[in-house]
């Protein structure tokens, strides 16, 4: 197999930022689909691994999977490319229907749309924990490992990042003194296969692909990264609104520095902190956020733009220009490390096939990632269910039926969830004019 041209991979890139709907299973099979199977560009082994690495680390599996792919195949020009341009078409399609949002949100028919939309989000969150838990929790310790983090951070109000730092100590300690006990209950699927890749570009007969960087090379890039961290952080510092954007950087850099399992295990995290700290935005808006999430392409953890968008807009004077600054802030911060981490780590684990200790670590990540989904969860069924957004409150019987609802069609039927999320939009106008 000849090695694809820059060209003819760019075109992909640019197809797969656009038709990349679904969240991280979907995305990953996408690329699977054209990959591993079309083009062969990549051998079912070498996905894999890049895949698990891709997994242990902070930030959005699938587009760090497609900036390591465009690494190997063209090096950093390549990785940059494809990095992206999978996050450019949702950007700018996020950016649209927030600017919609605050424009004409407040119409009684438009807020009727989202609240058929909202159930409908709480249906496809409990989906995307059942998905999870099944793959993740393997032996009865990783659900006691689910269930403490549930417990950590819905009753004992726990930060997020502590719960994902204590998972990773916890198993490194039981894996150099207890190694029995991470042992899973169910066999792993995650084994490379022995079928024959001799037809693909890159397989496991290929050799490592630059799998050795010396130190100042390291140095250097973590340099390069620093000053592109640095730069507009000192700019925007030193502008009028500089109070504001101090704490907003910092929080969006914390936030992609610990969104280990993707954009479900963090939201509870950006909810806690943007709702209930420095009140940006409420909890209502941020449900929408994440409804017009779902409906765009690319990675689901670009609902934290429209965090950003929303916080800008509403503490920097309802300002177009000021909201859509926020909102490219907030991109540029949540994805920065993803490209840091790929291509300072990518030549080390290029050497590593199937390291026990890495699976294994990644297997109690994963678990309290089920716990803390499950918060998620709880946190947004509350929001949705109650008239005020607290238990005790009246309960609102048309979301609670529309949820049943669209969990047995998105589970039951496997509706198309674009789909089904138009036509919830549609029930929720049918039901305000209906009660009108």
């Amino acid at each position: 197999m000849e090695k694809p041209t820059f060209r003819e991979a760019l075109w992909f890139w640019f197809r797969l930022g656009w038709i990349s709907f679904g969240g991280p299973a979907g995305q990953v099979a996408i690329m699977h689909s054209f990959l591993v199977e079309k083009k062969k560009w990549i051998s079912e082994s070498r996905f894999i691994h890049a895949l698990n690495y891709c997994m242990l680390l902070p930030g959005p599996e699938a587009q760090q999977l497609v900036t390591y792919t465009g690494w190997l195949l063209h090096g950093i020009r390549g990785g940059l490319v494809a990095g992206i341009l999978f996050i450019l078409p949702s950007m700018f399609i996020l950016l649209a229907l927030s600017v919609a949002y605050v424009l004409y949100g407040k119409i009684a028919w438009v807020a009727a749309l989202f609240d058929g939309l909202k159930p409908a989000v709480v249906a496809i969150v409990a989906l995307a924990l059942m998905k999870i838990g099944k793959k993740s929790l393997l032996s009865p310790f990783h659900y006691l490992v689910a269930i403490g983090a549930f417990v950590a951070i819905f009753f004992l109000q726990v930060p997020f990042p502590l719960i994902i730092l204590s998972a990773i100590l916890l198993a490194l300690l039981l894996g150099k003194y207890f190694p029995g006990v991470l042992a899973s209950g169910k066999h792993s699927s995650n084994g490379h296969p022995t079928t024959d890749e001799s037809g693909y570009y890159l397989s496991k007969h290929s050799g490592v692909v630059k799998g050795h960087w010396p130190l100042w090379k390291i140095v250097l890039m973590l340099g390069c990264f620093l000053v592109l961290w640095f730069l507009p952080f000192l700019l925007l510092y030193m502008g009028e609104n500089g109070p504001f954007w101090k704490p907003f950087i910092w929080f969006f850099t914390k936030a992609a520095l610990v969104t280990f399992g993707g954009a479900y295990a963090v939201l509870p995290y950006v909810a806690q902190v943007s709702v209930e700290k420095f009140h940006w935005l409420s909890s209502m808006e941020m449900l929408d956020g994440l409804a017009l999430g779902e409906t765009t392409p690319g990675p689901l953890i670009m609902v934290l733009a429209f965090v950003g968008f929303m916080a800008a807009w509403n503490l920097l004077g309802n300002s177009l220009m000021m909201a859509g600054m926020g909102l490219l802030v907030t991109v540029y911060y949540t994805f920065l490390p993803c490209f840091m981490f790929v291509f300072a780590g990518a030549p080390f684990i290029e050497k590593t096939r199937d390291n026990p200790l890495i699976k294994k670590t990644l297997g109690i990540v994963t678990a309290a990632v089920v716990g803390v989904v499950l918060n998620l969860s709880v946190y947004l069924l509350i929001s949705v269910v109650f008239t005020q957004g607290k238990p005790g409150t009246s309960v609102q019987w048309f979301d609670v039926c529309w949820i049943l609802i669209s969990f047995f069609v998105l589970y039951k039927n496997k509706a198309g969830m674009i789909w089904w999320l138009l036509i919830s939009g549609v029930a929720g106008i049918a039901w305000y004019f209906l009660t009108k």
